[in-house]
Protein backbone atom coordinates (compact mmCIF):
# COMPACT_ATOMS: atom_id res chain seq x y z
CA UNK A 1 0.00 0.00 0.00
CA UNK A 2 1.56 3.43 -0.99
CA UNK A 3 0.77 5.78 2.01
CA UNK A 4 -0.22 8.88 -0.29
CA UNK A 5 -3.51 7.11 -0.07
CA UNK A 6 -3.94 8.54 3.27
CA UNK A 7 -3.50 12.12 1.60
CA UNK A 8 -5.75 11.33 -1.02
CA UNK A 9 -8.45 10.39 1.66
CA UNK A 10 -8.06 13.34 3.91
CA UNK A 11 -8.46 16.00 0.68
CA UNK A 12 -11.26 13.80 0.03
CA UNK A 13 -13.09 13.64 3.48
CA UNK A 14 -12.11 17.33 4.49
CA UNK A 15 -10.87 19.43 1.90
CA UNK A 16 -11.26 22.55 3.23
CA UNK A 17 -9.55 21.55 6.22
CA UNK A 18 -6.11 23.48 6.43
CA UNK A 19 -3.36 21.07 6.13
CA UNK A 20 0.34 23.08 6.11
CA UNK A 21 0.67 26.31 7.91
CA UNK A 22 3.53 28.67 7.68
CA UNK A 23 4.09 29.70 11.11
CA UNK A 24 0.39 31.72 11.51
CA UNK A 25 0.19 31.98 8.15
CA UNK A 26 -2.08 29.26 6.14
CA UNK A 27 -0.38 27.74 3.34
CA UNK A 28 -2.73 25.33 2.17
CA UNK A 29 -6.09 22.90 2.58
CA UNK A 30 -6.17 19.24 2.11
CA UNK A 31 -7.66 19.49 -1.24
CA UNK A 32 -4.44 21.99 -2.40
CA UNK A 33 -2.05 19.41 -0.58
CA UNK A 34 -3.07 16.80 -2.71
CA UNK A 35 -3.63 18.39 -5.85
CA UNK A 36 0.69 19.68 -5.13
CA UNK A 37 1.66 16.38 -4.63
CA UNK A 38 -0.21 15.01 -7.34
CA UNK A 39 1.92 17.60 -9.96
CA UNK A 40 4.87 17.07 -8.11
CA UNK A 41 4.86 13.27 -9.09
CA UNK A 42 3.27 14.09 -12.85
CA UNK A 43 6.70 16.50 -12.89
CA UNK A 44 9.28 13.83 -11.26
CA UNK A 45 8.06 11.30 -13.98
CA UNK A 46 8.45 13.84 -16.74
CA UNK A 47 12.05 13.87 -15.78
CA UNK A 48 12.20 10.16 -16.79
CA UNK A 49 12.35 8.66 -12.86
CA UNK A 50 10.41 5.87 -12.18
CA UNK A 51 9.04 4.02 -9.38
CA UNK A 52 12.21 2.92 -7.24
CA UNK A 53 14.06 5.78 -7.98
CA UNK A 54 15.43 7.72 -5.35
CA UNK A 55 15.30 11.41 -4.47
CA UNK A 56 16.88 13.39 -2.27
CA UNK A 57 15.12 16.18 -0.03
CA UNK A 58 18.39 18.61 1.42
CA UNK A 59 16.18 21.14 2.46
CA UNK A 60 15.61 23.15 5.88
CA UNK A 61 11.90 22.65 7.23
CA UNK A 62 9.17 24.26 4.69
CA UNK A 63 6.33 23.70 3.65
CA UNK A 64 7.46 22.87 0.32
CA UNK A 65 9.17 20.31 2.53
CA UNK A 66 6.03 18.33 2.96
CA UNK A 67 4.73 18.51 -0.42
CA UNK A 68 7.74 17.25 -2.52
CA UNK A 69 7.79 14.05 0.18
CA UNK A 70 4.65 13.08 -0.36
CA UNK A 71 4.97 14.10 -4.61
CA UNK A 72 7.73 11.28 -4.53
CA UNK A 73 5.41 8.68 -2.14
CA UNK A 74 2.52 9.56 -4.69
CA UNK A 75 5.14 8.75 -7.94
CA UNK A 76 5.96 5.49 -6.20
CA UNK A 77 9.65 6.31 -5.48
CA UNK A 78 11.69 7.03 -2.15
CA UNK A 79 12.88 10.01 -0.66
CA UNK A 80 15.39 10.10 0.87
CA UNK A 81 16.01 12.53 3.38
CA UNK A 82 19.36 14.48 4.27
CA UNK A 83 20.27 16.83 7.33
CA UNK A 84 20.09 20.30 6.10
CA UNK A 85 23.05 20.67 8.33
CA UNK A 86 25.16 18.02 6.69
CA UNK A 87 28.10 19.41 4.88
CA UNK A 88 27.66 19.37 1.16
CA UNK A 89 30.35 16.81 0.54
CA UNK A 90 29.02 14.45 3.24
CA UNK A 91 24.73 15.43 1.38
CA UNK A 92 26.70 14.43 -1.83
CA UNK A 93 27.59 11.38 -0.60
CA UNK A 94 24.41 10.39 0.49
CA UNK A 95 23.13 11.10 -2.73
CA UNK A 96 25.59 9.17 -4.59
CA UNK A 97 25.02 5.95 -2.50
CA UNK A 98 21.62 5.89 -2.71
CA UNK A 99 21.90 6.16 -6.57
CA UNK A 100 19.50 8.99 -6.61
CA UNK A 101 18.27 10.63 -9.84
CA UNK A 102 17.37 14.82 -8.19
CA UNK A 103 18.80 16.50 -5.59
CA UNK A 104 16.10 19.16 -4.13
CA UNK A 105 17.13 22.34 -2.11
CA UNK A 106 15.92 25.67 -1.51
CA UNK A 107 17.88 28.97 -1.04
CA UNK A 108 19.92 28.82 1.90
CA UNK A 109 21.82 25.79 0.50
CA UNK A 110 22.22 26.98 -2.60
CA UNK A 111 25.64 28.68 -2.61
CA UNK A 112 26.99 26.00 -0.41
CA UNK A 113 26.51 23.68 -3.59
CA UNK A 114 27.46 26.22 -6.03
CA UNK A 115 30.80 26.29 -3.84
CA UNK A 116 31.38 22.82 -3.89
CA UNK A 117 29.39 20.51 -6.86
CA UNK A 118 32.59 20.86 -9.59
CA UNK A 119 34.70 19.40 -6.79
CA UNK A 120 32.93 16.24 -6.26
CA UNK A 121 34.20 14.41 -9.47
CA UNK A 122 32.07 11.42 -9.07
CA UNK A 123 28.97 12.64 -8.30
CA UNK A 124 26.03 13.12 -10.79
CA UNK A 125 22.74 14.14 -9.21
CA UNK A 126 19.96 16.86 -11.00
CA UNK A 127 19.88 19.35 -8.33
CA UNK A 128 16.48 20.96 -8.33
CA UNK A 129 15.81 24.65 -6.90
CA UNK A 130 12.47 25.47 -8.58
CA UNK A 131 9.39 24.29 -7.08
CA UNK A 132 6.83 26.01 -9.54
CA UNK A 133 6.25 23.21 -10.90
CA UNK A 134 4.22 22.10 -7.67
CA UNK A 135 1.54 24.94 -8.40
CA UNK A 136 0.99 22.84 -11.96
CA UNK A 137 -2.39 21.77 -13.46
CA UNK A 138 -0.96 18.40 -14.16
CA UNK A 139 -1.69 15.39 -12.20
CA UNK A 140 -0.86 11.87 -11.61
CA UNK A 141 -2.84 8.79 -10.06
CA UNK A 142 -0.73 7.26 -6.95
CA UNK A 143 1.49 4.61 -8.28
CA UNK A 144 0.40 1.28 -5.87
CA UNK A 145 3.39 -0.15 -3.86
CA UNK A 146 4.01 -3.39 -1.82
CA UNK A 147 4.44 -2.94 1.71
CA UNK A 148 8.07 -4.27 1.08
CA UNK A 149 8.76 -1.69 -1.04
CA UNK A 150 10.86 1.01 0.36
CA UNK A 151 9.60 4.49 0.71
CA UNK A 152 11.73 6.13 3.51
CA UNK A 153 15.72 5.85 3.29
CA UNK A 154 17.20 7.43 5.93
CA UNK A 155 20.94 7.58 6.19
CA UNK A 156 22.26 7.24 10.05
CA UNK A 157 25.77 7.17 10.48
CA UNK A 158 27.78 4.28 12.39
CA UNK A 159 30.91 3.39 14.00
CA UNK A 160 32.24 2.28 10.31
CA UNK A 161 32.64 5.82 9.35
CA UNK A 162 30.35 5.91 6.61
CA UNK A 163 26.37 6.77 7.02
CA UNK A 164 24.14 3.65 6.48
CA UNK A 165 20.48 3.86 4.50
CA UNK A 166 17.86 2.67 6.23
CA UNK A 167 15.31 0.81 4.29
CA UNK A 168 11.79 1.66 5.56
CA UNK A 169 8.46 0.61 3.66
CA UNK A 170 5.30 1.23 4.17
CA UNK A 171 4.84 -1.44 6.75
CA UNK A 172 7.32 0.01 8.35
CA UNK A 173 5.70 3.58 8.76
CA UNK A 174 2.10 2.43 8.95
CA UNK A 175 3.16 0.50 12.47
CA UNK A 176 5.30 3.84 13.60
CA UNK A 177 2.07 5.78 13.03
CA UNK A 178 -0.33 3.58 14.52
CA UNK A 179 2.06 3.28 17.34
CA UNK A 180 2.10 6.91 17.81
CA UNK A 181 -1.53 7.05 17.79
CA UNK A 182 -2.35 4.46 20.30
CA UNK A 183 0.43 5.03 22.63
CA UNK A 184 1.91 8.52 22.17
CA UNK A 185 -1.01 11.02 21.56
CA UNK A 186 -4.84 10.40 19.84
CA UNK A 187 -4.78 12.96 17.43
CA UNK A 188 -8.05 14.60 16.22
CA UNK A 189 -8.69 17.05 13.52
CA UNK A 190 -8.43 20.40 15.29
CA UNK A 191 -5.27 19.25 16.51
CA UNK A 192 -1.71 20.66 15.53
CA UNK A 193 1.85 19.40 14.99
CA UNK A 194 4.47 22.30 15.09
CA UNK A 195 8.21 21.29 13.87
CA UNK A 196 10.84 23.05 14.89
CA UNK A 197 12.83 19.58 14.92
CA UNK A 198 14.48 18.84 11.27
CA UNK A 199 12.00 17.04 9.15
CA UNK A 200 14.58 14.57 7.86
CA UNK A 201 14.55 12.96 10.98
CA UNK A 202 11.44 12.06 13.65
CA UNK A 203 9.64 14.84 12.70
CA UNK A 204 9.12 14.46 9.64
CA UNK A 205 8.11 11.13 10.26
CA UNK A 206 5.54 11.77 13.35
CA UNK A 207 3.80 14.57 10.61
CA UNK A 208 2.21 10.95 9.03
CA UNK A 209 -0.34 10.38 11.81
CA UNK A 210 -1.56 14.01 11.56
CA UNK A 211 -1.86 13.89 7.38
CA UNK A 212 -3.74 10.40 8.70
CA UNK A 213 -5.68 12.17 10.66
CA UNK A 214 -6.50 14.88 8.64
CA UNK A 215 -4.89 17.74 11.21
CA UNK A 216 -2.31 20.30 10.74
CA UNK A 217 1.24 20.56 10.22
CA UNK A 218 3.03 23.59 11.40
CA UNK A 219 6.25 24.82 9.70
CA UNK A 220 8.35 27.69 11.86
CA UNK A 221 9.36 30.59 9.56
CA UNK A 222 12.76 30.87 11.33
CA UNK A 223 13.21 27.43 10.26
CA UNK A 224 14.77 26.93 13.09
CA UNK A 225 14.35 25.94 16.79
CA UNK A 226 13.62 29.49 18.03
CA UNK A 227 12.16 28.83 22.03
CA UNK A 228 10.02 31.89 21.66
CA UNK A 229 8.40 31.33 18.07
CA UNK A 230 7.35 27.60 19.36
CA UNK A 231 5.26 29.17 21.83
CA UNK A 232 3.69 31.78 20.13
CA UNK A 233 2.60 29.37 17.56
CA UNK A 234 0.97 26.91 20.83
CA UNK A 235 -0.62 29.87 21.77
CA UNK A 236 -1.76 30.61 18.24
CA UNK A 237 -2.85 27.15 17.00
CA UNK A 238 -3.87 25.50 20.61
CA UNK A 239 -4.06 21.45 21.07
CA UNK A 240 -0.33 21.41 19.80
CA UNK A 241 2.30 18.60 20.04
CA UNK A 242 5.77 19.10 19.17
CA UNK A 243 9.19 16.83 19.61
CA UNK A 244 11.89 18.24 21.69
CA UNK A 245 15.48 16.36 22.18
CA UNK A 246 16.27 17.15 26.01
CA UNK A 247 18.87 20.01 25.09
CA UNK A 248 15.67 22.19 23.57
CA UNK A 249 13.19 21.26 26.15
CA UNK A 250 15.83 23.14 28.61
CA UNK A 251 15.92 26.34 26.55
CA UNK A 252 12.26 26.14 26.74
CA UNK A 253 12.46 25.86 30.11
CA UNK A 254 15.17 28.59 30.54
CA UNK A 255 12.51 31.04 28.20
CA UNK A 256 9.50 30.09 30.17
CA UNK A 257 11.48 30.99 33.69
CA UNK A 258 12.69 34.42 31.90
CA UNK A 259 9.10 35.41 30.47
CA UNK A 260 7.85 34.39 33.76
CA UNK A 261 3.98 33.01 32.62
CA UNK A 262 3.37 29.10 31.31
CA UNK A 263 2.67 28.75 28.03
CA UNK A 264 -0.32 28.69 25.88
CA UNK A 265 -1.86 25.96 23.74
CA UNK A 266 0.58 23.29 24.68
CA UNK A 267 -1.11 19.62 24.56
CA UNK A 268 2.08 17.40 24.24
CA UNK A 269 6.15 17.50 24.35
CA UNK A 270 7.10 14.73 23.05
CA UNK A 271 11.24 13.87 24.20
CA UNK A 272 13.84 11.58 22.70
CA UNK A 273 16.85 11.20 21.06
CA UNK A 274 18.92 11.77 24.11
CA UNK A 275 19.06 11.13 28.03
CA UNK A 276 16.35 13.17 29.53
CA UNK A 277 17.31 13.17 33.67
CA UNK A 278 14.88 13.04 36.49
CA UNK A 279 15.56 16.58 37.55
CA UNK A 280 15.31 18.24 34.27
CA UNK A 281 12.15 16.53 33.52
CA UNK A 282 10.26 17.52 37.14
CA UNK A 283 11.69 21.21 36.20
CA UNK A 284 9.79 21.29 32.45
CA UNK A 285 6.72 20.17 34.04
CA UNK A 286 7.31 22.87 36.75
CA UNK A 287 8.05 25.78 34.38
CA UNK A 288 5.77 24.40 31.50
CA UNK A 289 3.00 21.81 32.55
CA UNK A 290 2.38 17.91 32.89
CA UNK A 291 2.72 18.02 28.69
CA UNK A 292 5.38 15.36 28.31
CA UNK A 293 5.78 11.84 27.08
CA UNK A 294 8.86 9.63 26.45
CA UNK A 295 10.30 7.83 22.77
CA UNK A 296 12.90 5.87 22.37
CA UNK A 297 13.83 4.29 19.41
CA UNK A 298 16.32 4.89 16.51
CA UNK A 299 15.95 4.90 12.26
CA UNK A 300 16.17 1.11 12.00
CA UNK A 301 13.10 0.56 14.13
CA UNK A 302 11.61 4.23 13.78
CA UNK A 303 10.94 5.90 16.84
CA UNK A 304 8.78 3.00 18.33
CA UNK A 305 10.84 0.78 21.00
CA UNK A 306 9.65 1.88 24.00
CA UNK A 307 7.24 4.84 25.42
CA UNK A 308 6.59 6.62 28.39
CA UNK A 309 3.07 8.37 28.69
CA UNK A 310 2.51 11.41 30.23
CA UNK A 311 -0.44 9.74 31.48
CA UNK A 312 2.72 7.50 33.51
CA UNK A 313 4.61 10.35 34.18
CA UNK A 314 2.09 12.35 35.91
CA UNK A 315 1.11 9.74 37.81
CA UNK A 316 3.38 10.89 40.98
CA UNK A 317 1.77 9.22 43.79
CA UNK A 318 2.20 5.27 42.28
CA UNK A 319 5.35 3.61 44.08
CA UNK A 320 7.36 3.24 40.81
CA UNK A 321 7.03 6.28 39.80
CA UNK A 322 10.82 7.35 40.55
CA UNK A 323 11.76 4.21 38.74
CA UNK A 324 9.60 4.93 35.85
CA UNK A 325 10.11 8.73 35.11
CA UNK A 326 14.15 7.79 35.36
CA UNK A 327 13.15 5.07 32.48
CA UNK A 328 12.57 5.22 28.51
CA UNK A 329 9.27 3.67 29.59
CA UNK A 330 8.03 0.25 28.67
CA UNK A 331 8.11 -1.61 24.64
CA UNK A 332 5.70 -0.84 22.52
CA UNK A 333 3.13 -3.45 21.64
CA UNK A 334 4.90 -3.21 17.97
CA UNK A 335 8.59 -4.75 18.97
CA UNK A 336 9.54 -7.80 20.98
CA UNK A 337 11.88 -6.48 23.43
CA UNK A 338 14.80 -8.13 25.13
CA UNK A 339 18.38 -7.80 26.98
CA UNK A 340 21.20 -10.03 25.15
CA UNK A 341 24.83 -11.18 25.71
CA UNK A 342 27.62 -10.96 23.30
CA UNK A 343 26.46 -14.35 22.33
CA UNK A 344 23.02 -13.59 21.49
CA UNK A 345 21.61 -15.43 23.95
CA UNK A 346 18.58 -13.49 25.83
CA UNK A 347 19.36 -12.47 29.72
CA UNK A 348 16.89 -12.50 32.45
CA UNK A 349 15.15 -9.77 34.45
CA UNK A 350 17.44 -7.15 35.81
CA UNK A 351 20.85 -8.16 33.87
CA UNK A 352 22.32 -5.52 31.76
CA UNK A 353 23.33 -6.23 28.60
CA UNK A 354 22.32 -4.92 24.77
CA UNK A 355 18.90 -3.84 24.30
CA UNK A 356 17.15 -5.96 21.03
CA UNK A 357 14.08 -5.93 19.56
CA UNK A 358 11.96 -7.83 16.45
CA UNK A 359 8.87 -6.94 15.12
CA UNK A 360 7.42 -5.85 11.96
CA UNK A 361 8.50 -2.68 12.06
CA UNK A 362 11.83 -3.04 12.12
CA UNK A 363 13.73 -2.11 8.85
CA UNK A 364 14.13 -4.31 5.61
CA UNK A 365 18.01 -3.81 5.92
CA UNK A 366 20.95 -1.26 4.96
CA UNK A 367 20.29 -0.06 1.89
CA UNK A 368 23.83 -1.84 -0.37
CA UNK A 369 25.31 -2.97 2.87
CA UNK A 370 24.66 -6.51 3.38
CA UNK A 371 27.40 -6.91 5.87
CA UNK A 372 25.91 -4.34 8.26
CA UNK A 373 22.76 -5.84 7.66
CA UNK A 374 24.08 -8.96 8.81
CA UNK A 375 25.51 -7.77 11.57
CA UNK A 376 22.63 -5.35 13.12
CA UNK A 377 19.78 -8.27 12.62
CA UNK A 378 20.76 -11.59 13.70
CA UNK A 379 18.35 -14.47 14.24
CA UNK A 380 15.32 -12.02 13.08
CA UNK A 381 16.57 -9.63 16.26
CA UNK A 382 17.76 -6.02 15.62
CA UNK A 383 20.92 -5.31 17.88
CA UNK A 384 20.62 -1.20 18.65
CA UNK A 385 23.93 -1.48 19.79
CA UNK A 386 22.89 0.28 23.23
CA UNK A 387 23.21 -1.20 26.57
CA UNK A 388 20.39 -1.34 28.78
CA UNK A 389 18.53 -3.18 31.61
CA UNK A 390 14.67 -4.38 31.80
CA UNK A 391 13.23 -4.06 35.50
CA UNK A 392 10.39 -6.68 36.85
CA UNK A 393 7.76 -4.23 35.31
CA UNK A 394 8.99 -3.95 32.15
CA UNK A 395 10.43 -0.89 32.31
CA UNK A 396 13.47 -0.20 30.12
CA UNK A 397 16.94 1.84 31.78
CA UNK A 398 19.33 2.73 29.21
CA UNK A 399 23.04 2.58 30.39
CA UNK A 400 25.15 3.22 27.78
CA UNK A 401 25.67 3.61 24.65
CA UNK A 402 27.97 0.82 23.07
CA UNK A 403 28.62 2.73 19.81
CA UNK A 404 30.84 5.35 21.32
CA UNK A 405 28.10 8.07 19.95
CA UNK A 406 27.89 11.58 20.91
CA UNK A 407 24.35 12.96 21.21
CA UNK A 408 24.68 16.57 20.64
CA UNK A 409 21.39 18.87 20.55
CA UNK A 410 19.31 15.72 20.35
CA UNK A 411 21.74 14.50 17.22
CA UNK A 412 24.07 11.60 16.83
CA UNK A 413 27.52 12.19 16.17
CA UNK A 414 29.55 9.58 15.54
CA UNK A 415 33.82 9.99 16.18
CA UNK A 416 34.22 7.29 13.95
CA UNK A 417 33.47 10.14 10.88
CA UNK A 418 35.59 13.00 13.03
CA UNK A 419 38.98 10.71 13.06
CA UNK A 420 38.43 9.83 10.08
CA UNK A 421 38.24 13.19 8.99
CA UNK A 422 40.96 14.98 11.14
CA UNK A 423 43.25 11.78 10.64
CA UNK A 424 44.37 12.99 6.88
CA UNK A 425 46.23 16.20 8.40
CA UNK A 426 49.29 15.81 7.99
CA UNK A 427 50.26 16.64 11.06
CA UNK A 428 47.70 14.37 13.27
CA UNK A 429 50.01 11.12 14.38
CA UNK A 430 46.97 9.96 16.31
CA UNK A 431 43.36 11.05 17.39
CA UNK A 432 40.28 10.03 19.52
CA UNK A 433 37.27 11.18 20.26
CA UNK A 434 34.81 11.45 22.86
CA UNK A 435 31.83 13.37 24.31
CA UNK A 436 31.96 16.05 26.81
CA UNK A 437 29.04 16.50 29.50
CA UNK A 438 27.67 20.26 28.60
CA UNK A 439 24.53 21.83 30.06
CA UNK A 440 23.49 23.70 27.32
CA UNK A 441 23.85 20.47 24.41
CA UNK A 442 23.93 17.78 26.33
CA UNK A 443 27.80 16.59 24.99
CA UNK A 444 30.10 18.77 23.42
CA UNK A 445 32.92 17.19 21.06
CA UNK A 446 36.28 16.55 22.42
CA UNK A 447 39.52 15.53 20.09
CA UNK A 448 42.59 14.58 21.56
CA UNK A 449 45.71 14.24 19.48
CA UNK A 450 48.88 12.75 19.50
CA UNK A 451 50.60 15.59 17.10
CA UNK A 452 53.85 15.59 14.60
CA UNK A 453 56.71 16.61 15.93
CA UNK A 454 57.53 20.51 16.04
CA UNK A 455 53.81 21.38 15.30
CA UNK A 456 52.27 24.80 17.84
CA UNK A 457 49.37 23.23 19.37
CA UNK A 458 47.02 26.55 19.59
CA UNK A 459 48.31 27.06 15.82
CA UNK A 460 47.54 23.23 14.92
CA UNK A 461 44.21 23.77 17.00
CA UNK A 462 43.05 26.19 14.65
CA UNK A 463 44.63 24.50 11.28
CA UNK A 464 41.92 21.46 12.57
CA UNK A 465 39.07 23.59 13.17
CA UNK A 466 39.29 25.26 9.32
CA UNK A 467 40.31 21.30 8.49
CA UNK A 468 37.47 19.94 9.86
CA UNK A 469 34.96 22.47 8.12
CA UNK A 470 36.05 21.49 5.01
CA UNK A 471 35.12 17.88 5.57
CA UNK A 472 32.78 17.58 7.84
CA UNK A 473 29.34 19.55 8.97
CA UNK A 474 30.26 22.65 11.69
CA UNK A 475 27.67 20.98 14.34
CA UNK A 476 30.59 17.79 14.08
CA UNK A 477 33.38 19.23 14.35
CA UNK A 478 35.70 19.31 17.66
CA UNK A 479 35.05 22.37 20.33
CA UNK A 480 37.67 21.37 22.28
CA UNK A 481 41.58 19.61 21.29
CA UNK A 482 43.41 18.36 23.81
CA UNK A 483 47.20 17.52 22.93
CA UNK A 484 48.92 14.58 24.76
CA UNK A 485 51.97 12.49 23.93
CA UNK A 486 50.31 8.95 24.01
CA UNK A 487 46.80 8.15 23.39
CA UNK A 488 45.65 5.05 26.32
CA UNK A 489 45.84 1.63 24.35
CA UNK A 490 44.71 -1.95 25.80
CA UNK A 491 46.87 -5.36 24.99
CA UNK A 492 45.80 -5.11 21.64
CA UNK A 493 46.25 -1.76 20.57
CA UNK A 494 42.87 -0.70 20.64
CA UNK A 495 42.18 2.89 22.30
CA UNK A 496 40.29 3.13 25.48
CA UNK A 497 37.95 5.53 25.28
CA UNK A 498 36.92 4.95 29.08
CA UNK A 499 40.31 6.07 30.11
CA UNK A 500 40.32 9.26 27.95
CA UNK A 501 36.30 9.88 29.23
CA UNK A 502 38.05 9.34 32.69
CA UNK A 503 40.77 11.97 31.91
CA UNK A 504 38.04 14.54 31.00
CA UNK A 505 35.72 14.23 33.99
CA UNK A 506 38.96 15.13 35.58
CA UNK A 507 39.08 18.66 33.59
CA UNK A 508 35.42 18.88 34.41
CA UNK A 509 35.82 19.32 37.95
CA UNK A 510 37.19 23.10 37.04
CA UNK A 511 35.56 25.87 35.11
CA UNK A 512 34.21 24.84 31.58
CA UNK A 513 36.24 27.19 29.20
CA UNK A 514 33.42 27.00 26.67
Amino acid sequence: MNLAHWLRLAAEQQPTSLAIANGKEHWCTYEDMSKFASAGAYWLRSMGLRPGDCVCLYMQNSPEYLVLMWSVWWAGMIVVPINARLHVKEAAWIAEHSCAKIMFCDEAIDSRLERELDTLAHYQCLVQRDLKFLRSAKSSLIEERSDEDTMWLFYTSGTTGRPKGVMLAPRQLRLMTMGFLTHVRNIDSGDCAIHPAPLSHGSGLYHLAYVLKGALNVIPTSKAFSEKEVFELTAHWGRASFFAAPTMIKRLVNHVRQVGKQPAGIDLIVYGGAPMYRADLMSAIEAIGPHFAQIYGQGECPMTITTLPRSWINDTTHPLWESRVSSVGFPHPMVELTIRDESNQPLPVGSIGEVCVRGDIVMNGYWRNHGATFTAIRDGWLHTGDIGVLSDHGFLSLIDRSKDSIISGGTNIFPREIEEALSEHPDVVEISVIGRPCDEWGERVVAYVVAAPGANAHDLSLRLDKFALDRIARFKRPRLYRFVDVLPKNAYGKILKSELRALEAQFNQGADPH
